[in-house]
């Protein structure tokens, strides 16, 4: 990865003293790049091809691709590529709350400023040629996986994406994948709900599980949040439908988010299964959707709102799931049969990908 110098200074500066930086590490600024890998040592055979989309993210898509790519792969059902956009502008930097700076550190935050601005200018200037040239062909794979969550895609990639998922393409959104493209009504309508980016009632009703039936509530509000970041269980809606079927009507999942309050259009949508948002962990008290399907035009949507980070895709139920809503997304059917698990009872059932 390359930096200016005077970023590449300024780090280190900031290493020796503390981090001002506000984001996660996958904000950090890094050489632009646009790459498309392709193992040459996979054998195609008869599996199915995926596109694994990543670049920009509020979350560490750096770390969790390659354990995406390797859940995928694990099923022996796939082949992954992945194609990475443009990086994304950096967070304003912001000094740390409640917190008197010495002469020092205003200097050294100063020179970070500074760098950051430097950085800015940089990616403004490259991204537009490099957004020229990125220009997946969807049309190449049976299905689309999406870690992205960042600045619009170009217009001719968002009309060849739509095109490909209305004419019967496969797409799987995880996690802040949803996050993404509040102002896209097309990919509202394959994501169904979503949350932040500015969503509210008039991006569309929350879904809202009363008397065993799922209902759109249009209240008013934000449309995203969730609580603390703890173990949860998932609790299977729709027993019968090929992602879930043959697994446990409930288990336990790792720390994650559990997404509350999602917005959208919300049509022609199943929740396959949910998760209780604890209100005692800042929560919503509601049982939230967290995996759901999505009919968009002749193509198939599989969008699980779990997968926060590392963690959370250590989740077993997590990488079976993901694997088969995979398989469903691209061909309508899941042939992969449950594998013998012994799943815990009173705590997560994990394995390493």
């Amino acid at each position: 990865m390359k930096c200016s110098p005077i970023l590449s200074k300024c780090c280190l500066l900031l290493l020796s003293a503390f981090c001002f930086i506000s984001c996660t590490a996958a904000d950090q600024p890094e050489q632009a790049q646009v790459k498309t890998e392709n193992p040459e040592s996979q054998d195609q055979g008869d599996k199915l091809s995926v596109l694994l989309i990543d670049g920009q993210n509020n979350h560490n898509w750096r770390e969790t691709t390659p354990i995406l790519k390797k859940i995928l792969e694990n099923s022996g059902k796939f082949t992954v590529e992945v194609s990475t956009t443009p990086p994304g502008v950096p967070r304003t930097p912001r000094k740390p709350a409640n917190k008197k700076l010495t002469p020092e550190q205003e200097k050294q935050f100063e020179e970070y400023v500074e760098a950051w601005k430097a950085e800015v200018a940089r990616l403004k200037k490259e991204n537009p040629a490099l957004w020229k040239q990125w220009r997946p062909d969807f049309k190449k794979y049976d299905v689309i996986v999406s870690n992205y969550n960042g600045e619009n895609w170009p217009k001719a990639v968002q009309q060849a994406f739509d095109e490909y998922v209305s004419n019967g393409g496969g797409f799987v959104s995880v996690h802040a994948a949803d996050n993404a493209f509040p102002d896209w009504p097309a990919y509202n309508q394959m994501i169904a709900v979503g949350g932040w980016g500015g969503r509210d009632e008039n991006s569309g009703p929350m879904l809202r599980l009363r008397d065993g039936k799922w209902e759109q509530d249009v209240t008013a509000g934000r449309g995203g949040t969730h609580g603390t970041r703890i173990p949860v269980v998932v609790k299977v809606r729709e027993a019968e439908h090929p992602i879930v079927k043959g697994l446990p009507l409930e288990w336990m999942h790792p720390a994650d988010e559990v997404y509350g309050k999602l917005r959208g259009p919300a049509e022609n949508v199943q929740v396959l299964a949910t998760a209780y948002s604890e209100p005692n962990e800042r929560g919503t008290g509601e049982h939230e959707p967290i995996m759901m399907t999505i009919d968009y035009g002749k193509g198939r949507v599989f969008h699980t709102t779990l997968g926060h980070d590392t963690t959370a895709l250590q989740g077993t139920g997590f990488q079976i799931t993901l694997q088969r809503g995979t398989e469903w997304a691209a061909t309508g059917d899941v042939t992969q049969t449950v594998p013998e698990v012994a799943w815990k009872d009173n705590e997560p059932t994990v394995q390493a990908p």
